[in-house]
């Protein structure tokens, strides 16, 4: 099946994907378990590592081999100092974005289970950092090829993706909590990638009949969820898709969503009108499933090498 959404030829705009959203830095916290109330445990590795969900895309489609560029907002501290610069060394382009003086950046704490590699996560922004829709840089959100937003700021995030759309360009949203605004959002996108209980909280059905109701509701060529060990769901044209996880060695499973939705742009991109939903998935879910073997939301990218080579090894539905 073909993803039914045109892309603009690369030589009419000066980057292949803009990201438009979060940015954090995150203290990665290793413990032998879940720590239980009024207990104590050693940590078994801490490190602190750039993330936050558009940035994560961001550098995920930079790591690919697309021309990407970051829209959003960083603290004056050495945390925004760290997260800016991680960008830049990925290659992906921050001139549009802004540098708060007094805002400490975002950053979170997050506990990760050594055992399974799942994790818990605690965040702090500060209000200087909250961007309004009078102040997205609308020059700056319509000169990629393909739009990334995220939910956490939905009014401008609205903002941003109706300059999209008004510029023909296409559309994605990572979106994982029902926030006030969240259905003029949605009006405003293409491509819908949705944690795995998006979908249900905003509905009320179960998974699969959610992504159909909420295509048909929105209007959006495809609307997808996330399932983290379990793949994804996709809904388009009329027709469900399920593509299987990857099996590889789990160490941290922080950020796995954000790099599926830098895989999914990265291979839309590469096969442009041609390009196959299927493949799609199965690159966007070879990807996630390949930043899961490291610590942190991006130490664990992979290259447009390495993916290919898991999906020869390991291909979709095997």
């Amino acid at each position: 099946m073909r993803l039914p959404v045109a892309l603009p030829r690369r030589d009419t705009r000066r980057f292949d994907v803009v990201g438009f959203g979060l940015n954090s830095l995150d203290l990665m916290t290793v413990v032998a378990e879940h720590p239980r109330p009024n207990t104590k445990q050693r940590i078994q590795r801490f490190s602190r590592q750039p993330g936050g969900q558009a940035a994560n895309a961001m550098a995920a489609c930079a790591r690919l081999g697309w021309r990407a560029r970051y829209v959003g907002k960083f603290g004056d501290d050495d945390h925004g100092v760290l997260c800016r610069q991680s960008l830049m060394g990925e290659g992906v382009d921050v001139s549009a974005s802004v540098v708060v003086a007094g805002a400490t950046n975002q950053f979170a704490v997050i506990l990760v289970d050594a055992r399974s590699g799942d994790r818990t996560i605690m965040w702090d922004r500060h209000p200087g950092l909250a961007m309004t829709r009078a102040e997205v840089p609308v020059e700056a959100v319509v000169s990629g090829r393909v739009l990334l937003v995220d939910c956490h700021e939905t009014e401008a995030s609205t903002t941003a993706a109706r300059a999209a759309r008004a510029a023909g360009i296409p559309t994605i949203v990572d979106v994982e909590r029902v926030r006030p605004g969240i259905a003029d959002l949605l009006e405003q996108i293409d491509v819908v990638v949705a944690s795995e209980d998006f979908p249900s909280a905003l509905t009320g059905r179960p998974t699969g009949e959610a992504l159909a109701v909420i295509a048909a509701e929105f209007r959006a060529a495809v609307v997808c969820a996330t399932l983290g060990a379990q793949g994804s769901l996709a809904w388009c044209g009329g027709r469900e898709i399920r593509t299987p996880a990857f099996r590889v060695p789990v160490i941290d499973t922080t950020g796995a969503g954000d790099v599926f939705r830098g895989g999914f742009i990265a291979a839309w991109l590469t096969h442009e009108d041609r390009a196959d939903l299927e493949d799609v998935l199965a690159f966007a879910n070879a990807t996630a499933a390949l930043k899961c073997r490291a610590l942190g939301a991006r130490v664990g990218i992979p290259t447009a090498g390495e993916v290919a080579a898991l999906l020869e090894a390991q291909p979709s539905g095997s």
